[in-house]
């Protein structure tokens, strides 16, 4: 499937489809690609939107979940988004949290899938051996319960990441502004539609992870995917589209009825 990227004041993003709106966040060592198979499932029914975080770039946005929220925020502005259902992966999910807890009157319902806010066990603190293209490899394979799905071409592009020092620096004070940034005090605020939808081989985020959330959020419901790790909508996208289509249903078009 090609995407189109769109270049504009700044941001880069794809926007495909109409009706109501899905914002779609990608994590640490996401990109816009990530949500491909969504993209592909919903555009037809809904306008589709995936800005790309700034996470590698040198840019104004601060290495923080304070800045990568504050991005969200402008991009929002930008579109002049008023209402739309917010998702996110991993990080994508950390950051999907605090902006709804910032701006909950403009989120109809949120999406987390192996989202971080809680807790997370992965790479991203440190690169002991980043110049190892088989640790690399052995890293991002550990991200899926398949490890086929860390194709080459993804694992060559993550150890490039890791071995520029500027891109390596940014992940790092990003990933520790996440763990150090927990809400577990804070989520019993959120109070729109809440779906989560977790990997049940999830290394990163454990199974453990999700249940906490479901138990911390008040309005929140929760599904596993088995054979499927931390990125249920590239593994398991099938699956994932379903869970994601019919909790829509329920909560989207009614709002828009």
């Amino acid at each position: 499937m090609n995407i189109k990227i769109h270049h504009s004041n700044g941001f880069h993003y794809v926007e495909e489809g109409e009706g109501p709106i899905l914002l779609l966040l990608h994590g640490l060592f996401g990109a816009l690609s990530n949500w491909a198979d969504v993209l592909r499932a919903f555009s037809p029914s809904y306008k589709v939107i995936i800005p790309l975080m700034p996470i590698y770039e040198k840019t104004k946005v601060g290495t923080s979940i304070e800045g990568l929220t504050q991005f969200v925020e402008s991009f929002v502005a930008y579109k002049q988004l008023q209402h739309f259902s917010l998702i996110g992966n991993s990080l994508g999910g950390h950051i999907a949290l605090t902006y709804t807890l910032r701006n909950q009157s403009k989120v109809d319902s949120l999406v987390l899938t192996g989202s971080s806010g809680l807790f997370e066990s992965g790479m991203g603190t440190g690169f002991p051996r980043r110049s190892s293209y088989s640790y690399i490899k052995e890293r991002v394979e550990y991200t899926f319960y398949a490890p086929e799905v860390a194709t080459p071409d993804l694992i060559e592009e993550v150890f490039d990441i890791v071995n520029d020092n500027f891109k390596a620096l940014r992940i790092l004070r990003i990933a520790r502004s996440a763990q150090r940034h927990n809400l577990r005090n804070d989520l019993h605020e959120i109070h729109v539609p809440t779906l989560l939808i977790w990997g049940l081989n999830d290394n990163i985020t454990p199974s453990f992870v999700g249940h906490a959330f479901e138990s911390l959020i008040p309005n929140a419901e929760l599904h596993f995917i088995d054979k499927c790790g931390h990125a249920p909508m590239m593994e398991q996208a099938e699956q994932f589209n379903k869970i994601l289509h019919s909790f829509l249903l329920k909560h989207i078009y009614v709002l828009n009825t």
